[in-house]
């Protein structure tokens, strides 16, 4: 049997499965050679553990800070993968056959997490608007490649955070002068798990839906735990700029959080203490473009009703001079007066 087989069959009731309690390398080797056959050199063991760490089908990983081996979990199923924004009778979703219960276990993480990143955005001086109706039941399947969940905007303010702020009318002259946008957009992909099976594909749905914004963030609720991952997502984000963020939540820790529209109603003291709970890790920055392409977010404007409501909110702002979250319209606000 080759070295590699005999390793898969043995690591995998060798390895703990909680990464805090990883294998340093040396022992892990000793461990090994109680149940190998044949006699393999340290440096040989040392290459496969190596190897085998960045393979997503073979049951080591490495962690990403620190040092030692731990059990990869099994292939994440496709609730959490990288179609889970999108309604529950299309994609991957539509596929299973998991009870329903399980599926609305799914979807409420979903909305915790995306209420969990609202929030914090908008505590950290940021503005998000949230794209909901390109991914309802009847929507296009491709509408993953051309809408991102969360478009974040950055002013110009100089002033501490708050629900409403004056625009810094300097500023916005030079802007305006240079033929610079008055505001920072970026396009946000939200993803429940990281795994090296979806990784690429949530990067590049995250490239494809932010080509018109100044910048892309691929934004994970769970920790990247495993070293091949955060290389693979680095690597990525080196050629193509993406940024890549984890929130630190696990599942669990997402089902014990409150509802989602207790997390974007919170008072004060009850969002300090949801913000605690978060372990911010930025695993890769964002490379950020000086330029709007106005072609390719005029081109989304024509096809979305919500994108043209994103517009007219940033418009109000420009207008009033003052940078305040969005707020839903009022749905008959732009119809024709009745005759």
């Amino acid at each position: 049997m080759s070295l590699r087989k005999q390793l898969n069959d043995i690591l995998i009731a060798l390895l703990p499965t909680n990464p805090v309690d990883a294998i340093k390398g040396t022992e892990l080797i000793r461990l090994v050679r109680l149940q190998l056959d044949g006699n393999y050199s340290d440096a040989s063991l040392r290459y496969h553990f190596s190897i085998m760490s960045c393979d997503p089908s073979s049951p080591i990983a490495k962690v990403e800070k620190g040092q030692g081996y731990y059990r990869r979990s099994a292939p994440i199923p496709a609730l959490s993968s990288a179609q889970e924004l999108i309604s529950l009778t299309q994609g991957r979703l539509d596929d299973m056959n998991a009870d329903q219960s399980s599926m609305d276990l799914a979807m409420l993480r979903i909305r915790k997490f995306r209420a969990i990143v609202h929030r914090y955005f908008e505590i950290n001086g940021r503005f998000p608007f949230i794209f909901r109706e390109a991914f309802t039941r009847d929507s296009p399947f491709g509408n993953l490649w051309k809408y991102p969940e969360m478009v974040l905007i950055d002013w110009e303010t100089g002033e501490a955070p708050d629900e409403e702020m004056t625009l810094e009318p300097g500023m916005l002259a030079l802007k305006q002068r240079l033929g610079v946008s008055p505001f920072g957009l970026h396009a946000a992909r939200l993803r429940i798990q990281p795994s090296l099976q979806t990784y690429r594909e949530d990067f590049f749905q995250t490239l494809a839906v932010s080509q018109w914004a100044q910048a892309g963030e691929l934004i994970y609720a769970a920790p990247i735990i495993d070293e091949a991952l955060a290389d693979g997502l680095r690597r990525l984000n080196s050629c193509f700029g993406i940024g890549v963020t984890s929130f630190g939540l696990t599942s669990e820790m997402l089902d014990d959080l409150p509802r989602p529209a207790q997390i974007l109603n919170a008072h004060p003291r009850e969002t300090e203490a949801i913000m605690g709970r978060l372990d911010i890790n930025r695993i890769a920055a964002p490379a950020i473009r000086p330029h709007l392409d106005w072609h390719g977010l005029n081109e989304l404007r024509s096809e979305s009703e919500e994108a043209q409501r994103m517009m007219r909110w940033l418009t109000g702002c420009l207008e009033r001079g003052i940078a305040e979250q969005y707020k839903e319209e009022d749905p008959t606000a732009h119809l024709p007066p009745t005759p």
